[in-house]
């Protein structure tokens, strides 16, 4: 179990179908940012993050329109905004809160040993 975390343009992330973002748009932006890359083993849609993070392989995937990921720390919390701004997009976890700002999420995994 565990908070999934959405980059998407719906006003609730599981309703996007007037306004998801296009498998071909999540593309386009990783091919666009040197942080990112796919990692075929895990889907053609699933991205390895290369920037500062807790975990060993922090990920981002495309799925039915939306970007998500599960329990980001801080740092991947903070990428996931920069990528939102790009996108025209914005984050929600998945009860449909909405997160704009960078101090609205902090998490560091290994706080909970």
């Amino acid at each position: 179990m565990g908070v999934e975390f959405y980059i998407t343009r719906a006003d609730f992330w599981a309703d996007n179908d007037d306004a998801p973002i296009t498998s071909e748009e999540w593309l386009g932006y990783i091919n666009s940012d040197n942080e990112l890359h796919i990692d075929a083993r895990n889907g053609e849609y699933f991205a390895l993050w290369s920037g500062p993070s807790h975990y060993e392989d922090p990920w981002l995937e495309w799925n039915a329109g939306n970007i998500y990921t599960k329990w980001p720390d801080t740092s991947l919390y903070k990428k996931m905004l920069s990528i939102a701004t790009c996108l025209n997009a914005h984050v929600m976890d998945d009860n449909g809160t909405l997160y704009r700002y960078e101090s609205q999420w902090e998490y560091d995994p290994s706080s909970d040993c």
